[in-house]
């Protein structure tokens, strides 16, 4: 008895042995399997905005790269996390085991380039900088950026169509040659349109621009953006684009709406922005930043990844397929039948343009000057890349400070 009993022991921790080296084998297996990434958000990951688009496109790497796991640090500014230093942050996404982060603000450009190179063996990517453009980037550290130029320029057009006064607005963030190039894109839309399918004279078009100071309302630091889309409609500009992180003019746009005024608005960022004031809302340019992300994650994960700079245009067969765009515009429901058709027209236009068609439309072709009158492309120039990515003022016509020393 005493034997039997002793095999069936044996028998029972042989079985619990192999278990446990199966689990345990499985445990290491997983955990070599997962693959972590970190974000670093300027704002709060759930703005409605820039740092929610974001979030999003790493909720969709793990959707759909396997093992991928999003660790991730948001309110990285100076109002809402003023002890937080670059350093501080990056060292905790490592210690989370992070082997890929992304940087996801042109704020962060001169503290992630600082900071990459302590960590050779962490591949980092900047979103919206250009340091492996301009060779200031370390080896480690890549840039991805979607050319919003043509999101801006269409909602510049659906301003245009739908201005009964002739006077936009567009509510600036802070001034550098990004927000420049996006204020400027959005103003060629809306003259084109205004011209071309308004019938209207543009030199008639007024287009106003003033900056907040930074990304989002920061108060006793920034303007605050509810006055300042308050202000614009005070002055008579009856649609005012959002360039900011944040919804402040489609949400003042609605409360004006409700009150009995014709005004509109349209937001920036995130594609649900039209969702504040549905009824106000011509539509949102919008990043759509998870394909991207999938490849970045994709190329570090198996050893791949080299270091580029990718400025990306829209999927033009579809600017707003959510698995190849990282650029598209939502229609909000305050455009018109005819208005969302004229639209559509001058989106195909942009696209063939984009891809040198016959018939397409290239916004950044001469004669165009600057705000003080100097040339900025010669008759029947086009702009080069850097011409467009690098533009040091606002364009000829357009009101507002092209510096942010007279802010």
């Amino acid at each position: 008895m005493r034997k039997r009993y002793s095999l069936a022991l044996i028998v029972i921790l042989v079985v619990a042995l192999a278990l446990s080296a199966g689990f345990s084998h499985q445990s290491k297996a997983k955990a070599q399997d997962e693959f972590v990434f970190g974000l670093i958000l300027v704002g709060p990951h759930d703005d409605n905005g820039w740092s929610e688009a974001h979030y999003n496109g790493g909720l969709y790497v793990e959707q759909h790269v396997e093992g991928a796991k999003m660790v991730w640090i948001d309110k990285v500014n100076p109002a809402d996390s003023p002890e937080l230093t670059m350093d501080l942050v990056v060292e905790d996404l490592v210690s989370q085991g992070a082997k890929l982060i992304i940087a996801t603000s042109d704020d962060f450009k001169a503290d992630i380039t600082a900071v990459a190179p302590n960590y050779p063996d962490i591949t980092f990517l900047h979103v919206s900088g250009d340091g492996v453009w301009s060779g200031e980037a370390p080896d480690n550290m890549g840039n991805l950026f979607g050319q919003m130029q043509y999101g801006k320029a269409i909602a510049g057009c659906a301003a245009a169509l739908k201005t009964e006064t002739g006077k936009i607005a567009y509510l600036g963030p802070l001034v550098n040659d990004e927000t420049r190039l996006f204020a400027n894109s959005a103003y060629l839309g809306a003259k084109y349109c205004y011209e071309n399918y308004r019938g209207m004279d543009p030199a008639t078009l007024q287009f106003t621009v003033n900056w907040i100071g930074f990304w989002f309302n920061i108060p006793g630091v920034t303007l605050d953006p509810t006055e300042v889309a308050n202000a614009f409609f005070n002055d008579g500009n009856d649609v005012v684009l959002s360039g900011i992180d944040t919804t402040e003019a489609t949400v003042v746009a609605g409360q004006r709406s409700a009150e009995g005024e014709r005004v509109f608005s349209l937001g920036y960022d995130y594609v649900d922005t039209c969702t504040e004031a549905p009824s106000v809302c011509l539509g949102v340019p919008y990043y759509n930043w998870g394909p991207s992300y999938v490849t970045e994650v994709t190329a570090v994960k198996d050893g791949t990844w080299t270091r580029s700079f990718d400025w990306l245009e829209p999927d033009w067969t579809d600017i707003n397929n959510p698995d190849t765009s990282i650029v598209g515009f939502a229609k909000g429901e305050a455009l018109s039948e005819e208005e969302s058709a004229t639209l559509d027209t001058f989106i195909a236009a942009l696209g063939a343009g984009a891809k040198g068609e016959e018939g397409g439309i290239n916004l950044f072709t001469g004669p165009i000057n600057y705000q003080d009158g100097s040339t900025y492309l010669a008759d029947g120039e086009a702009a080069t890349p850097e011409q467009i990515w690098y533009m040091p003022q606002l364009l000829e016509s357009m009101i507002g400070e092209s510096t942010a020393e007279s802010q």
